[in-house]
C-alpha cells in the first residue's frame, strides 16, 4: 500500500479582475507526517516563478469544508454550494483560491483510508525521531 496520496485539483485564483483563471494545484498527504497535508502550486502559477508549497493540518482542511476555520497563515471556509476557499497569507501578500469541495472531500476520504482520523499517532515513530534528534545534538 502506498504511503503517499497526491491528487491534482483545479484551483481558481481570486484576483482583482473579474476573471478567475484556473491554475493547477496538487494536494499531498504522506502517512509519515499524518497530521499534515500540503498544497503545491507549480512555478508558472506563482508570482515568484518557483513552485510554492503550503503545509497545514488535515483537520483544518476537513473543518473548513463546513465552517470558516483558521487564524494564521492558512484559512479555509466553505463558499456556496460546492466550493471551498483557501486563503494563504504571506508577507508578500495573500492568495485566495477556490477549489471544488467534492475534490477536497475525495482527497480527505483517501487520506482517511490510509490513516483513519484519530489514529494518526500510530503512524509516528517517536523513538526513532528522538534518536535522530539526539544523534544530531552530539
Amino acid at each position: 500500500m502506498s504511503i503517499v496520496i497526491e491528487q491534482p485539483v483545479e484551483a481558481r485564483l481570486v484576483a482583482a479582475a473579474p476573471r478567475m483563471p484556473s491554475i493547477p494545484a496538487t494536494l499531498h498527504y504522506d502517512r509519515r507526517d499524518p497530521f499534515a497535508v500540503r498544497m503545491t502550486f507549480p512555478a508558472p502559477a506563482t508570482l515568484e516563478g518557483v513552485e510554492v508549497c503550503w503545509t497545514f493540518s488535515r483537520e483544518l482542511l476537513a473543518a473548513g469544508l463546513k465552517n470558516a476555520e483558521g487564524h494564521g497563515d492558512v484559512r479555509v471556509r466553505p463558499y456556496g454550494y460546492d466550493r471551498t476557499v483557501l486563503e494563504f497569507h504571506a508577507p508578500e501578500g495573500t492568495a485566495v483560491v477556490h477549489v471544488r469541495s467534492g475534490e477536497v472531500r475525495r482527497f480527505l476520504e483517501a487520506t482517511s483510508e490510509l490513516v483513519p482520523v484519530g489514529l494518526e499517532h500510530l503512524q509516528l515513530d517517536l523513538d526513532h525521531d528522538l534518536a535522530e534528534l539526539m544523534r544530531d545534538a552530539c
